[in-house]
C-alpha cells in the first residue's frame, strides 16, 4: 500500500467515526500532492459537506464542475450535486448561473435545459423559462414532459389559455394518461386559488378516469375554497364510494383537514369523527381534539362581554 492509499484509508476511517476535521486535514494534504485526481477532491467535497461546511463543499464541487464543462462527454456529477445543494440552500441565483453555463457547454442536452427552466421558474423568470421550453420542443416535439414544463412556465407567466393548450398537447401525446397531465394543470389552478378553473379541469380528469378517488377529493377541496361546504362533503362521499374501503378513514381525515383550513371547525370535527369510525388512528384523534378546541375558542371569542 502506498503512502497515499494509507492516508486515504485513514481519512475514510476517521469519517466513519465522524472525525471530520482530522479527515479533512489528511485529505487536503493528499490532494495537494495529487491535484489531478478528481476522486480525492470529491472525497474532500463530501467531507466538508458532512462536517457542515457547505461553503467549502461548494468550492470543491465548483472546481470539479469547471473540469467537467469542457469535456465532450459531460458526466455532470458535480453539476448534479451543485444543483441539489443550491436548491437545498435556496441559492437560486447561483443555481441559474451554473445551469446557464452547463447549457452553454451542452446546448442540446434536454436534461440540462429542463434544469435551466426549473431554475428560471424558481427565480420568477417565467418568460425566459418559456423561451427555453420552446427551444426544447424544436429538439423533441413529441416529448410530453417538455409540454408539461412549458405549461407550467406559461401558467407562471399568466398565460392560462396557452398553458392549458400545452398540457392538452402533452395529454394527446400520451392518451393512456390524459387525465394525469390535465391534473397537473388543475393543481396549478388550485394552488393559485382559482377554484372554479381547478374544478373545470378536474372534471375533465374524472371524465377520462372516473374511478380515481383523488380527483373527487381534489374537487371537494376546491368546493371548500368556494365555501360550498355541503357540496364538498357530497363529492368527498363519492371519493369514498370509488376508493378502497381501507382508505375511507384517510378520505374523511383529508376532508377534515381541508375544513380546518377554511375555519369550518364544526364540520371538520364531524369529518374526523367519521374517520375514527373507520379506523382507530391517533392522528385522526389528535385532529378531532384540535377541531374541538378550535370550536371552544371560537365560541369563547364570540361570547358578549357582561
Amino acid at each position: 500500500m502506498t503512502d497515499k492509499d494509507a492516508k486515504l484509508t485513514q481519512a475514510e476511517n476517521l469519517l466513519k467515526q465522524n472525525q471530520h476535521n482530522r479527515a479533512i486535514k489528511i485529505l487536503k494534504e493528499v490532494y495537494k500532492k495529487n491535484s489531478s485526481e478528481e476522486s480525492i477532491l470529491l472525497k474532500l467535497a463530501w467531507a466538508y459537506y458532512d462536517s457542515g461546511d457547505i461553503k467549502k463543499a461548494i468550492g470543491c464541487f465548483r472546481e470539479l464542475f469547471e473540469r467537467e464543462l469542457p469535456r465532450k462527454v459531460f458526466a455532470g456529477f458535480a453539476f448534479d450535486e451543485l444543483v441539489r445543494i443550491y436548491k437545498q440552500e435556496k441559492d437560486f441565483c447561483s443555481l441559474v448561473e451554473i445551469c446557464q453555463r452547463a447549457v452553454a457547454s451542452q446546448p442540446d442536452d434536454i436534461n440540462l435545459l429542463m434544469e435551466l427552466v426549473n431554475a428560471y421558474l424558481l427565480t420568477g423568470r417565467s418568460q425566459e423559462a418559456c423561451a427555453v421550453c420552446e427551444k426544447m420542443l424544436n429538439l423533441e416535439s413529441d416529448n410530453s414532459a417538455i409540454y408539461c414544463l412549458w405549461g407550467n412556465a406559461l401558467f407562471t407567466a399568466g398565460l392560462f389559455a396557452e398553458s392549458e393548450r400545452a398540457y392538452s398537447r402533452a395529454a394527446r401525446i400520451d392518451l393512456e394518461q390524459e387525465d394525469y397531465y390535465l391534473f397537473k394543470l388543475a393543481i396549478l389552478f388550485q394552488e393559485a386559488e382559482n377554484h372554479k378553473e381547478a374544478i373545470r379541469i378536474v372534471r375533465k380528469c374524472i371524465a377520462e378516469n372516473p374511478d380515481n378517488p383523488l380527483y373527487y377529493c381534489f374537487w371537494g377541496d376546491s368546493l371548500i375554497g368556494l365555501n360550498q361546504i355541503k357540496e364538498a362533503c357530497r363529492i368527498y362521499d363519492q371519493a369514498v364510494q370509488c376508493g378502497e374501503r381501507k382508505d375511507t378513514g384517510a378520505y374523511y381525515n383529508r376532508l377534515g383537514n381541508s375544513l380546518m383550513k377554511a375555519r369550518r371547525f364544526s364540520e371538520a370535527a364531524l369529518s374526523f369523527r367519521k374517520a375514527l369510525e373507520q379506523e382507530t388512528n391517533p392522528a385522526y384523534y389528535n385532529n378531532l381534539i384540535s377541531a374541538c378546541r378550535a370550536i371552544e375558542h371560537e365560541d369563547g371569542t364570540q361570547k358578549p362581554s357582561s
